[in-house]
C-alpha cells in the first residue's frame, strides 16, 4: 500500500492537526524534562527495566488514567456532536471513527491495565509472595500491552483511525468498506496487546496456585484473590479466541484471504461469533476483580467478615462458566432463529442469579456493620444500586423478543454503560483510594475524594440515564447526528451536560492526585483502614521483597486473625535470611520496542521492512533462552535497616 505524506501529517483537520501539535509538544516536554532533571538513568533503573510486581502494577494505572483521559475526551466529542440537532462539529467519519476509538481504548486499554495494574501491586501481598511467579514474563506482558496502546494511539494522527465499531463487524471492517489502514491497526494493536494479556492470564494463575503463604488453602485466600484467579482462568481459555479472529481478520484485510469476506465465499457471522466468543467472557474479565475489591473494601469499612465467603465463590466460578455460554444474546437479530435465541436467552437469564448472590452477600456484610463513610467506602455503596440498574435492564435485553425492540437503540448503551461504569470505573476508584497508601506510603486527599465521588456520580447519571428513555423513543445508536422533529433534543441535550459534571469529577481526581503527591502526610500508619488482608502486613509503600518473614497463614482474613490474637506480628531478627530476588532486565521493554515498529510496517503492509524488523523478535526469543542471570540477594543488614524503619525500631 503507497502512503503519501499527506496521509501522515494531515493539515487539512483541525482536529487532527492540533492533535499532531498536541502529541509532539508534549514529547519535547517529556525529553525536556526528563533531560533537565538527569532522570534518564533513573528511569531507566527504577522502571523501564523494572520486573518489580508492584511497579510494573503502578505503570499499567500510570497507562490506564491516560487511556481514560483520551477515551474520555472521545466521549466528550461525541456528547457534544449529539447535543443538539443536526450539530456539524463532526462529520460521519470522523464520528464513526472516535466511537471506535472509545470503545477500544474505554475497554481494553483502560479497564484492562487499571485491573491488572491493581492485580500486580495487590494479589502477590495478598498471598504472602514475594513476587508473582515469572517475573520477566510479567515485564514483558506490561510492554506488549503498552506497545499495542501506543500503536493504536498513533492511528488518530497517523493513517486514519478505525472506523467499524469497536466490535469491528465485518463486511464493514473488511477491505471492500474500510480499504485505509485504519482497521490494520485495530487488527494489530489489539493482538499485541492481547498476547500481553494472555501472559498475565497464564502468570497469575501459577502465582495464585504455587506461591501462597504457608497455611494459606483455597478456603483462606482473599476474595480479590479468588476473583483474579478465576478472570485469570477466563482470560486463557477466551484470549485465544480473540487471538484467532483476529488472525484471520489480519489475513483477510493483508494478504486477500476470504474467511469474512461474503463475495469471496466468507461468512460475516463467523466473525460475531468468535468476537463474542471473546467479547462476554470479556465484560467478566473486568467485573470479576471488582466485584473482588468491592468485597475487600465493603469488609473492611463494615468491620466485619465478608457474609456468605463460600456463596460468593460459588457464584464466582457459576459466572465464569455460564459467561462461555451467552454470547449470541449479542446478536439476536441476526438471524440465529427462534430456538437458538431460546436456549440463549434462558443462559443470559441465568447468570443474573449468580450475581444476584453477591449484591446479597455485600449488603448482609453491612448489615449490623460499623461502617466507615471513606471514600472507597463510597464507590463502593454507590456501586451496588447503579449496577443492579444495569442487571435489570440486562434481564430486559436477555428476552429475545424484547431485544428486537432494544438492540439498535441507545436503551442498549445505557446499559452496557450501566453495568460497565459502576462495574469497572467505581471499582478502580475505589482500589485507588484504598490501595493508594499501599502503593506510595501517602493516602489521597478525602475531601478531593468525596468531591470527586458526588461529581462523576452525578455525572454518570445524568449522562447515562437519559439514553434510556431516548433508546426507547427510538433513538438509535451508532447515529452522529438526528432531526430536530424527532423529539430527541431535550434529552440529548441533558446527556451532555451530564458529560461535563462527569469531566470535573475525572479532573478533581487528577487534582487530588497533584495535590496528594505535594502536601499529604507521608506519616501514616501502614494499616490506615485497620484491614484484615496481608497486604496491610508490611510497609508503605512497599520494600522490593515484599516480606522479611513470609507469614504463615491460620484463618480467613489472616491479617485481621495475626491482629486479634497478636500472633507473627513481631520480627524476630534471628530467623531472618538472605533473600534472593529477580534481576532488572532491558529485554522487556526491547521486545516492546520490536513489536511496536513490526506492527507499524505490518498496518501500512509494508511486508518486507516488517519480516526484516521481525527477526529482532526472534533474536530476543534467543537472548532470553541463553540468559542465565540468575537474580541477587539482598544482605542480611539490608533487611534488618529496613524492617527495622518502617516498623519503628532501633
Amino acid at each position: 500500500m503507497h502512503i503519501e505524506w499527506k496521509d501522515i501529517v494531515i493539515t487539512g483537520d483541525p482536529l487532527i492537526l492540533s492533535a499532531q501539535i498536541g502529541i509532539t509538544l508534549t514529547m519535547l516536554a517529556i525529553v525536556v524534562g526528563v533531560t533537565y532533571f538527569k532522570k534518564w538513568k533513573y528511569l531507566w533503573d527504577e522502571w523501564i527495566t523494572t520486573v518489580d510486581h508492584k511497579k510494573i502494577g503502578i505503570m499499567y494505572i500510570i497507562v490506564a488514567v491516560l487511556m481514560f483521559f483520551r477515551g474520555g475526551v472521545d466521549g466528550l466529542m461525541m456528547k457534544y456532536q449529539t447535543a443538539a440537532p443536526e450539530m456539524d462539529f463532526l462529520d460521519p467519519q470522523h464520528y464513526n471513527e472516535v466511537f471506535t476509538t472509545h470503545g477500544v481504548i474505554m475497554i481494553l486499554f483502560m479497564a484492562m491495565p487499571a485491573l491488572i495494574g491493581l492485580m500486580n501491586v495487590v494479589i502477590p501481598l495478598q498471598i504472602g509472595a514475594r513476587d508473582v511467579a515469572f517475573p520477566q514474563l510479567n515485564a514483558l506482558s506490561f510492554w506488549l500491552t503498552f506497545s499495542g496502546a501506543m500503536l493504536f494511539n498513533i492511528s488518530f494522527v497517523i493513517g486514519g483511525s478505525p472506523d467499524a465499531g469497536w466490535t469491528s463487524y465485518f463486511p464493514l471492517a473488511g477491505k471492500e468498506f474500510t480499504p485505509g489502514v485504519g482497521n490494520n491497526f485495530y487488527a494489530i494493536s489489539l493482538q499485541i496487546a492481547g498476547i500481553g494479556t494472555l501472559m498475565t492470564g497464564i502468570n497469575f494463575i501459577v502465582t495464585i496456585l504455587k506461591m501462597r503463604a504457608k497455611g494459606m488453602t483455597l478456603m483462606k485466600m482473599p476474595m480479590f484473590t479468588w476473583t483474579a484467579l478465576i478472570t485469570n482462568v477466563i482470560i486463557v481459555f477466551a484470549f485465544p479466541i480473540l487471538t484467532v479472529a483476529l488472525a484471520l481478520m489480519t489475513f483477510d484485510r493483508l494478504f486477500g484471504t476470504h474467511f469474512f469476506t461474503i463475495s469471496g465465499g466468507g461468512n460475516a457471522m463467523l466473525w460475531n461469533n468468535l468476537f463474542w466468543l471473546w467479547g462476554h467472557p470479556e465484560v467478566y474479565i473486568v467485573i470479576l476483580p471488582a466485584f473482588g475489591m468491592f468485597s475487600e473494601i465493603i469488609a473492611t469499612f463494615s468491620r466485619k467478615r465478608l457474609y456468605g465467603y463460600n456463596s460468593m465463590i460459588i457464584s464466582i466460578v457459576g459466572i465464569a462458566i455460564l459467561s462461555m455460554v451467552v454470547w449470541v444474546h449479542h446478536f439476536y437479530t441476526m438471524g440465529s432463529g427462534p430456538v437458538v435465541n431460546s436456549v440463549f436467552s434462558i443462559t443470559t437469564m441465568l447468570i443474573a442469579v449468580p450475581t444476584g448472590v453477591k449484591i446479597f452477600n455485600w449488603l448482609f456484610t453491612m448489615r449490623k456493620g460499623r461502617i466507615q463513610f471513606t471514600t472507597a467506602m463510597l464507590w463502593s455503596l454507590a456501586f451496588i444500586p447503579t449496577f443492579t440498574i444495569g442487571g435489570v435492564t440486562g434481564v430486559m435485553l436477555a428476552m429475545a423478543a424484547a431485544d428486537y425492540q432494544y438492540h439498535n437503540t441507545l436503551f442498549l448503551v445505557a446499559h452496557f454503560h450501566y453495568v460497565l461504569i459502576p462495574g469497572v470505573v467505581y471499582a478502580v476508584f475505589a482500589g485507588f483510594y484504598y490501595w493508594w497508601p499501599k502503593m506510595f506510603g501517602y493516602a489521597l486527599n478525602e475531601r478531593l475524594g468525596k468531591w470527586h465521588f458526588w461529581l462523576f456520580n452525578i455525572g454518570f447519571n445524568v449522562t447515562f440515564m437519559p439514553m434510556f428513555f431516548l433508546g426507547l423513543k427510538g433513538a438509535v445508536r451508532r447515529s452522529y447526528t438526528f432531526s430536530a422533529e424527532s423529539g430527541f433534543a431535550p434529552l440529548f441535550m441533558l446527556s451532555a451536560i451530564g458529560s461535563l459534571i462527569l469531566a470535573a469529577g475525572f479532573a478533581v481526581l487528577v487534582y487530588n492526585i497533584y495535590y496528594s503527591t505535594r502536601y499529604a502526610d507521608r506519616k501514616i500508619s501502614t494499616d490506615p483502614w485497620d484491614a484484615r488482608t496481608l497486604e496491610w502486613h508490611t510497609a508503605s509503600p512497599v520494600q522490593p521483597y515484599n516480606f522479611a518473614i513470609t507469614p504463615e497463614v491460620k484463618a480467613l482474613d489472616a491479617f485481621w486473625y495475626m491482629k486479634k490474637n497478636k500472633e507473627g506480628l513481631v520480627l524476630k531478627e534471628e530467623e531472618l535470611e538472605e533473600i534472593h530476588m529477580p534481576s532488572n532486565s532491558w529485554l522487556p521493554f526491547y521486545m516492546c520496542a520490536v513489536f511496536g515498529v513490526v506492527g507499524f510496517f505490518l498496518v501500512f503492509e509494508w511486508f518486507i521492512p516488517a519480516a526484516i524488523c521481525s527477526l529482532g523478535i526472534f533474536v530476543g526469543l534467543i537472548i532470553r533462552s541463553f540468559d542465565y542471570d540468575e537474580g541477587f540477594h539482598i544482605k542480611l543488614d539490608v533487611i534488618k535497616k529496613t524492617e527495622r524503619a518502617w516498623r519503628g525500631e532501633k
